[in-house]
């Protein structure tokens, strides 16, 4: 389900796998996959953008749930806690993973522009980290990298709007 910056890509392909993910995942670790849960994550696919909590109030209100702030944070911490989804912290926001199931690292690539972000994984990154944490006697107990620049889109965009002088 890796997603790159295309502009022909099938955020439904996204959507219907990141549910049977989800539901597979929390038979497996027997948690309930409850209505509310499944509409949040389905809220949260629907672009490769973050969103904020409060961006999906008018939604889930429209769903006919409850849409109170802590509907939606029990529903997002329990994503959360199960791998489906990882929190932006410089957006506080947050984004569907692209490799529930297993512990990964996050890393992301943010455009600052149209605010795509994309999960990255990198083997390579990784382990970088962790030998350069460990000379240094570090423990690294959960990784976060937000990398903030300007999507291949956006680039094109800037270029295209350049004046010459």
């Amino acid at each position: 389900m890796a997603f790159t910056f295309q502009s022909n890509h099938d955020h439904k392909s996204c959507i219907k796998g990141a549910l049977a993910d989800a539901e597979k995942i929390c038979v497996e670790r027997g948690q309930r996959f409850t209505k509310i849960r499944r509409l949040v994550l389905e809220l949260i696919w629907q672009s490769h953008r973050p969103l904020g909590a409060y961006e999906l109030l008018p939604a889930i209100k429209k769903a006919g749930f409850n849409s109170a702030p802590p509907t939606v944070y029990r529903a997002l911490e329990f994503l959360q806690e199960q791998g489906l989804v990882h929190r932006i912290s410089s957006l506080n926001a947050f984004i569907g993973c692209d490799h529930p199931g297993h512990q990964c690292s996050s890393c992301f690539l943010i455009c600052d522009q149209c605010q795509l972000a994309v999960e990255i994984e990198s083997p390579v990154l990784a382990n970088a980290i962790s030998e350069l944490s460990s000379e240094m006697g570090f423990v690294v107990e959960r990784e976060h990298l937000e990398i903030v620049g300007k999507c291949r889109h956006c680039i094109k965009d800037t270029d295209k709007n350049k004046v010459e002088v």
